[in-house]
């Protein structure tokens, strides 16, 4: 996306950095345009004089497309939030969004936080070629609640080889059922399959001795 703006000021120089004011970068950025419109003109005792006037255009990001999104995004929810990159690569875009009473924008299980991932990632990759993944966290959650599944798969896995029986766990998106799967790949006895369609969709951890397979009318694919 290109972001461009015409200014004008006495000079070239003094219209250029109006320009850049305007658009809040400095000289310092790479992929900026600078093109000059009009040479100032002094004219004859000061009738017919004009100002500079020039046009900067810069190639805008895509990490900051999503930060301009994301600020914009949680005005409208009246959040005083302010978001920030983290990393940003040709495949991942890492966003984290701190400031004060962030609970709103976590929501149910991570629901909210999972919306205004979803919505960013939408709007970074519209019309875009290819695509890059947006990640977007509050208050380190998605790592806490990482943690909280990774140790919810142990457990869980523990009480099917303990009792030999298949345990469904409650419904969860993908991300989080992946997480389950991962945890649980390596584990002796005991496999994962997901089960149902969203959003009730759940994994089901079964107790499978010697690499058995689980019951074929209850298995699905992994996801």
């Amino acid at each position: 996306m290109i972001r461009s703006v015409e200014a004008t000021g006495k000079n070239i120089e003094e219209a250029f950095a109006n320009a850049m004011k305007e658009l809040g970068i400095d000289d310092d950025m790479l992929n900026v345009e600078k093109v000059v419109l009009e040479n100032p003109r002094s004219g004859f005792l000061g009738i017919g004089s004009s100002p500079a006037k020039v046009r900067v255009s810069y190639k805008v990001s895509r990490a900051d497309k999503a930060v301009d999104f994301l600020e914009g995004l949680l005005e409208r929810m009246g959040s005083i939030a302010q978001p920030s990159v983290v990393e940003s690569n040709d495949e991942n875009i890492e966003l984290r969004i701190d400031g004060q009473e962030l609970g709103m924008l976590i929501g149910r299980r991570g629901e909210t936080l999972n919306a205004i991932q979803h919505i960013t990632n939408f709007v970074v990759n519209k019309d875009e070629e290819e695509r890059v993944r947006v990640i977007v966290d509050v208050e380190n959650y998605r790592k806490k609640r990482e943690e909280s599944l990774i140790k919810l798969a142990e457990k869980t896995a523990s009480k099917v080889m303990r009792y030999k029986r298949n345990i469904a766990l409650e419904p969860m998106n993908s991300y989080e059922r992946h997480v389950i799967h991962s945890a649980l790949q390596d584990w002796k006895d005991v496999s994962t399959f997901s089960s149902g369609s969203d959003p009730r969709r759940c994994v089901v951890v079964s107790y499978t001795p010697n690499g058995e397979k689980p019951p074929k009318g209850n298995r699905s694919r992994k996801g």
